[in-house]
């Protein structure tokens, strides 16, 4: 109970004796422009180039999904990103200044990076098999690079945002933000897809040459990174400055000099349920992204869709996921609480991709369709509830830092998840079965195991632990300062 006074007293605190004023729906939509820009990047990186490498460039599923996961596996920066935020303000603002250099980065970087791809590809144009030449192994390295510096500045950027959040919201509003903010990433899965669409229609025709995919994908991964930036842009604009409760909240703002990394490490590790947590959000996440590397592939081998077909599959689970996503905020989780709603959503992944593999074997691409939705209604029930979790899992001093440490289990989650799914595939495709189909089946069946695992481990996670260790490393830190 005293935890919980000091934190409520700590949101309603007013700076310079004036009472910050709260964010309306209308401003929770805004910064939703954010998230809705990822969204419609992982369609353009997952949903859109690995099909393009795996089908159209014959690249190996392992190869493209092991440069495409290097985005993810810079995510330790992650941890130093969000101290560095809290600690260092960059044009007078402790979050929006990151969040702008980090998304220019990105938009540069991803529209090189898939130039670097057309060149490993023509090199495999006219081979059976791939082959570790000088050539290929160089451009390999070259697009894996790219990639890491990709994910280094979604790093940066979004590390910055999701404590800019932390920031600007109370108890009592954070669960709307949290709804609202994640359910526009989700309909800028379902734009991303829908844009694809269209701006790939030439590629309607299964068999287009070499010369109109490249054209058409070139164009595409020019435009839209730059739509990407300007959504980013306008979501954080003023917004610091308006809302921000930083300084109101945290007992260390005025030493800033004095979070060091090391210190926030400390603060950070000081629970056992940071651990725990971490573990829970590794395993969750790792089950429910194995798919991203092959769902395309899976609806191009196993159903006979195209390109522009199958760009849609991500709107299909993202629909669901945004249908579900508000919905268990105002209404699953204030009657089962956030442990219980999360392991219902995990419960149901695990039982919607069992479904998955039954509808590989009908061969029913309305079948595989529907149950795509009902994926995405039980991933946004488990998100959610996570997500509600991680954010009361979170020092106010060290917002940033903890921000960046979940967000490393997730991006080590999905990178793992990209590269395990291509894995997977591969040893599948190769070595066990005859069939793809059946291939593709062990890699959903693999993550409907991981979420059974994922709830034995939520079970252990206790909140108020981790609130009273972090409060008694914070007092610690001060009382070393002033010794």
């Amino acid at each position: 109970m005293e935890t919980s006074d000091i934190t409520n007293s700590q949101l309603t605190s007013p700076i310079k004796g004036k009472t910050l004023p709260k964010i309306n729906l209308l401003t929770m939509f805004r910064l939703g422009l954010f998230q809705m820009g990822l969204g419609i990047l992982a369609v353009l990186t997952l949903g859109v180039l690995n099909r393009v490498m795996i089908a159209e460039l014959a690249i190996p599923a392992t190869i493209t999904a092991g440069v495409l996961a290097m985005a993810q596996f810079v995510a330790p920066v992650r941890v130093w990103f969000g101290q560095l935020s809290d600690a260092k303000p960059v044009w007078g603002h402790h979050r929006t200044g990151y969040v702008w250099i980090g998304a220019a980065l990105f938009a540069v970087i991803l529209s090189l990076a898939v130039q670097i791809i057309w060149q490993l590809g023509d090199l495999m144009q006219g081979t059976e098999s791939w082959i570790w030449t000088t050539p290929i192994l160089g451009w390999t390295a070259l697009a894996a690079l790219v990639f890491a510096l990709y994910g280094l500045a979604i790093s940066l950027s979004a590390t910055s945002f999701f404590a800019l959040l932390v920031d600007i919201s109370d108890e009592d509003n954070r669960g709307q933000l949290v709804g609202i903010v994640w359910s526009m990433m989700t309909v800028g899965i379902a734009v991303g897809g829908i844009t694809s669409k269209v701006l790939l229609q030439r590629l309607e025709n299964i068999e287009a040459s070499i010369e109109v995919l490249r054209s058409s994908i070139s164009g595409l991964f020019l435009v839209v990174p730059i739509i990407v930036f300007g959504l980013a842009f306008l979501a954080t604009l003023g917004i610091e400055k308006k809302y921000s409760r930083y300084s109101s909240r945290s007992t260390l703002v005025n030493r800033e000099d004095t979070i060091t990394l090391g210190a926030a490490l400390k603060i950070l590790t000081a629970s056992r349920q940071t651990g725990l947590f971490f573990a829970f959000l590794l395993v969750m996440s790792i089950s429910l992204f194995m798919q991203e590397a092959v769902l395309e592939p899976y609806g191009g081998e196993v159903f006979r869709m195209s390109i522009p077909q199958t760009s849609l599959l991500n709107s299909f689970w993202g629909i669901g996921m945004l249908m579900s996503l508000s919905a268990t905020g105002f209404f699953i989780i204030p009657r089962l609480g956030k442990r219980r709603t999360t392991a219902l959503g995990c419960l149901l992944v695990s039982l919607s991709l069992i479904l998955i593999i039954v509808s590989g074997f009908t061969g029913d691409v309305k079948l595989f369709q529907a149950l795509l939705v009902l994926f995405g209604l039980s991933a946004g029930i488990a998100t959610t509830g996570a997500l509600s979790l991680m954010l009361d899992l979170t020092a106010a001093e060290t917002a940033g830092t903890f921000i960046g440490a979940w967000g490393l289990a997730q991006a080590m989650a999905r990178g793992t998840a990209v590269v395990f799914g291509g894995v997977v595939l591969d040893v599948g495709e190769k070595y066990l079965f005859a069939q793809p189909t059946m291939a593709y089946n062990l890699v959903f069946g693999l993550q409907a195991l991981g979420m059974i695992m994922a709830i034995s481990l939520l079970g252990r996670v206790n909140v108020q632990e981790f609130r009273d260790n972090a409060k008694s490393a914070i007092a610690t830190i001060m009382e070393r300062d002033l010794d």
